[in-house]
């Protein structure tokens, strides 16, 4: 049972970790190369990905929760850490942020307003990007670390 929520906790952590670096690349990609119409697109892809992301994350963090052992190490406690900082970062900037540019995609509001909310779901964009990185090497480390652990207890 272990080896299946360990095998989910990774499926569901790099699927939201691909969501995540698409959002972002097709941000910047369309910022840089596309017309209005492409930012609307855009944007409007990246809102309905929202509820796709949100079981993802939700998916993670509770399998994470039901990995961690009772006398959890150092790599266990960072994970949790980066966890709430992911799971902050997108429930008061990112969603909020989606949800404004989207709307103010489609109806051609492309003020500082629109830039500036653009910018900082840049930022935490990649703040959470960095962070997912970080422990998804966590998971690697903590994995390895068990495996080597039962090759010397067996």
């Amino acid at each position: 049972m272990k080896q299946y929520l360990t095998s989910l906790h990774a499926l569901a952590g790099i699927a939201a970790l691909l969501l995540i670096i698409s959002f972002f690349s097709a941000t910047l990609v369309s910022e840089i190369f596309a017309s209005q119409q492409q930012w609307v697109t855009v944007k409007q892809c990246i809102f309905y990905g929202i509820w796709l992301l949100i079981p993802l994350m939700a998916l993670t963090g509770f399998s994470g929760y039901k990995l961690v052992s009772p006398g959890k190490n150092a790599g266990q406690r960072r994970k949790q850490k980066r966890m709430r900082l992911i799971a902050a970062n997108g429930l008061f900037i990112l969603i909020p942020a989606a949800v404004f540019l989207k709307t103010a995609a489609e109806n051609g509001y492309f003020t500082s307003g629109f830039y500036l909310v653009q910018a900082l779901e840049l930022l935490a964009g990649a703040v959470n990007i960095s962070l997912m990185i970080l422990n998804a090497r966590d998971g690697i480390r903590l994995v390895r670390h068990k495996a080597r652990a039962d090759s010397h207890s067996g």
